[in-house]
C-alpha cells in the first residue's frame, strides 16, 4: 500500500485488480473517460434502491458528462459498501484500511455490453431544427359566419392544414375533447393549454365580446399550430383524424381512437428502458434547465407585454390622426361668413376652404397608422404569445412530473410501507389464514404497482429530457421575433415618412408660403430603407 491518494480518498494499494478490470472493459484506450450514462447501467446492474444510486451518483465527479478512472474506482467502492448495506458515505472511503471490496456486478467481460451507443444513436437525442419543425406543417384557423341552432348559437372555425391539404370545420367543443386526449395520451409532453370557453357574463359588452371571440381564435390557431409541429403529435393518428376527419362526429372518433391506442407509455417500445437511457445527473439536469427556462420565459413575458403596448399605441395613433383630419374638414366645411370685425385682409375663407383637401391626407396617414398596428401585433405579439405558449406548456409538464407522478410513486411507497407493517403484526400474532393470505396478496398487487409506477416515473424524466431538448431547439425563435420587430418598424416609418413627405409640398401650394415649414425637406433616401418581411 502506498501513500499516495486518488480522488482525495482512494490509494493504489486499495484498489482491487477487479476495479482495473471493470474500467478496461467499459473503455477502449488506456485513461479514457468513462461515460456517465455508462456508469448509470453500471449502477443499475448492482440492483440498489434507486435512493442509494442517486446517493452514489450525487458523490461522483460528472459535471462534463464524463468520469475519470480514479472517480470509476471510488463508484465502484461505494456501490460495494452499498450492497453489504452499508451506507455510501466519503467517510467509508476514508476510514477503509483495506482493500475496498469488491461489488457484485458479474464478470467484467460481461460489462462490456453497457458502453455507450453513438450519441446519434441514442433514442434520447432530439434530431430536430427549429427549420424542420416550423416547416412540418401550418395550420390556419378562421372564423365562419355564427351559426344558430334550436337553442343556441355557437361559433365555427375552418381549421385548414397545409400538409393535409385538407380544410375541417371544427367546434371549440372539438378542440376541447382533442385537447383532453392527447394530455391522456401524451401525458409526459407539451401539451399546450386551450383559451377559455367563455367569459363571464354581463361582463363583456357586445364589442369586447367580439375581440374576446377573435383572441380565442388566434389562441386556437397557436394551439394548433404547437402540436402539428411537435415531433410526435404530427405523426399520431389523433391529430391526422382530427385535421382531416370531415365525418359529422369528429369527438366520437377521437375518442375510439384513443381507445384503441391508449397512452404513450403504452406503446412506446422504448417505455420500460427508459431508465438505461437517462443520464446520471438527469435531476441536476433537469432543474438548471427549469430555472433557465423559467428565467427567460419571464423576460418573454415583459417584452410580450411592451410590444402588445406599442402595437396599441399605433392602433390610438390611427385613431388620432383620424379624428384630426375630420376636424380639419369640419372646419374647411364652414361657409359660413366672415363677421365684420375680421380683418379685411384676413386670408381664413380661403384658408379654411384649404383645410379641407388636408383631411384626405390625415386619413392616408390614419390608414397607414392602422397597418403597423395590424403588422406589429401580427409579425411580432402573436409570435410572442406562440412563443410564451410553449414556454407554458413545459411549465405545465414540470408541474405534472412533480405534483403528478412522484406524488403517486410517494403515495404507493407509503401505503406499501403501512402493509408491510401490517404484514409483520398479522404474522406475529395468531389470526385466521385466510385474512393473512388476503394481506400478502395486497402486497404483491402493491409491489406490481410501485414497479409500474418507477418505470413510469423514469419514462416522465426520458421524456421530460425530450421535451427539455424540444424547448432549446425553440429558442432561435428570438431571432425570428426581433427580425420581423426591426422589420416591421422600418417599413411603418417609411411608409409613414412618405406620406408626411407628399405632404409638405401641398401645405406650400395652398397656403402660398412655407408656413414655418423647414425649407430643406428630407431627401428621398431617408426612410427609404426596404426589407422583406421575415418569412416564419
Amino acid at each position: 500500500m502506498t501513500s499516495s491518494t486518488m480522488d482525495g480518498e482512494i490509494n493504489e494499494g486499495s484498489v482491487p485488480p477487479y476495479y482495473r478490470e471493470v474500467y478496461e472493459a467499459l473503455c477502449s484506450k488506456k485513461d479514457e473517460m468513462i461515460q456517465a450514462q455508462v456508469f448509470q447501467r453500471l449502477l443499475r446492474k448492482a440492483e440498489l434502491p434507486v435512493a442509494v444510486q442517486n446517493q452514489i451518483a450525487e458523490q461522483l465527479d460528472c459535471g462534463d458528462g464524463s468520469l475519470s478512472k480514479l472517480s470509476l474506482y471510488r463508484g465502484l467502492a461505494l456501490i460495494a459498501f452499498a450492497q453489504q448495506g452499508k451506507q455510501p458515505t466519503p467517510k467509508l472511503l476514508e476510514n477503509c484500511i483495506q482493500e475496498f471490496p469488491k461489488p457484485e456486478l458479474g464478470e467484467p467481460s460481461g460489462l462490456q455490453a453497457l458502453k455507450m451507443r453513438r450519441a446519434e444513436e441514442s433514442p434520447l437525442a432530439v434530431q430536430q431544427t427549429l427549420e424542420q419543425l416550423l416547416k412540418r406543417d401550418v395550420v390556419t384557423v378562421e372564423l365562419i359566419p355564427e351559426k344558430k341552432g334550436l337553442f343556441l348559437k355557437h361559433v365555427e372555425y375552418q381549421t385548414t392544414s397545409q400538409r393535409f391539404k385538407m380544410s375541417v370545420y371544427r367546434r371549440y367543443s372539438d378542440f376541447d375533447v382533442f385537447h383532453e386526449l392527447l394530455l391522456q395520451r401524451f401525458a409526459y409532453r407539451m401539451v399546450p393549454a386551450l383559451p377559455p370557453k367563455r367569459m363571464l357574463k354581463g361582463v363583456l359588452k357586445s364589442t369586447s365580446e367580439r375581440e374576446f371571440i377573435e383572441g380565442r381564435r388566434r389562441a386556437l390557431g397557436r394551439f394548433i399550430n404547437l402540436v402539428a409541429r411537435h415531433p410526435l403529435f404530427s405523426e399520431d393518428e389523433l391529430l391526422k383524424t382530427f385535421l382531416t376527419f370531415s365525418g359529422s362526429d369528429v369527438q366520437n372518433k377521437l375518442r375510439e381512437i384513443f381507445r384503441r391506442t391508449g397512452d404513450e407509455f403504452m406503446t412506446c417500445s422504448t417505455a420500460t428502458q427508459a431508465k438505461e437511457h437517462l443520464p446520471v445527473d438527469i435531476q441536476a439536469q433537469f432543474a438548471s434547465s427549469k430555472e433557465l427556462i423559467r428565467n427567460i420565459s419571464n423576460s418573454f413575458h415583459k417584452i410580450r407585454d411592451k410590444a402588445g403596448k406599442m402595437a396599441e399605441r399605433s392602433r390610438e395613433n390611427a385613431v388620432d390622426l383620424l379624428a384630426f383630419g375630420r376636424e380639419l374638414s369640419t372646419m374647411g366645411s364652414d361657409t359660413s361668413a366672415l363677421p365684420a370685425l375680421a380683418s379685411p385682409s384676413s386670408t381664413w375663407a380661403p384658408l379654411r376652404q384649404s383645410l379641407k383637401v388636408l383631411s384626405v391626407e390625415f386619413a392616408l396617414l390614419s390608414d397607414k397608422a392602422a397597418q403597423q398596428g395590424r403588422r406589429e401585433e401580427d409579425d411580432v405579439v402573436e409570435k410572442l404569445h406562440l412563443f410564451l405558449d410553449l414556454l407554458q406548456s413545459y411549465k405545465d409538464l414540470c408541474e405534472r412530473h412533480e405534483k403528478g407522478v412522484l406524488h403517486e410513486h410517494q403515495r404507493a411507497l407509503q401505503k406499501y410501507s403501512v402493509m408491510k407493517r401490517q404484514a409483520m403484526t398479522a404474522a406475529a400474532q395468531p389470526k385466521e389464514q385466510v385474512s393473512v393470505e388476503q394481506l400478502e396478496s395486497r402486497i404483491v398487487q402493491q409491489e406490481n404497482a410501485i414497479q409500474t409506477m418507477e418505470l413510469r416515473n423514469y419514462f416522465s424524466l426520458f421524456c421530460l429530457h425530450q421535451e427539455t431538448q424540444l424547448v432549446f431547439t425553440y429558442l432561435p425563435m428570438t431571432s425570428h421575433i426581433l427580425g420581423s420587430f426591426v422589420t416591421s418598424q422600418i417599413q411603418g416609418h417609411h411608409e409613414m415618412g412618405e406620406v408626411w413627405n407628399d405632404l409638405r409640398p401641398k401645405l406650400s401650394c395652398l397656403f402660398g408660403n412655407n408656413n414655418g415649414i423647414p425649407s430643406s425637406p428630407l431627401s428621398p433616401q431617408q426612410g427609404t430603407l426596404k426589407m422583406p418581411l421575415a418569412t416564419w
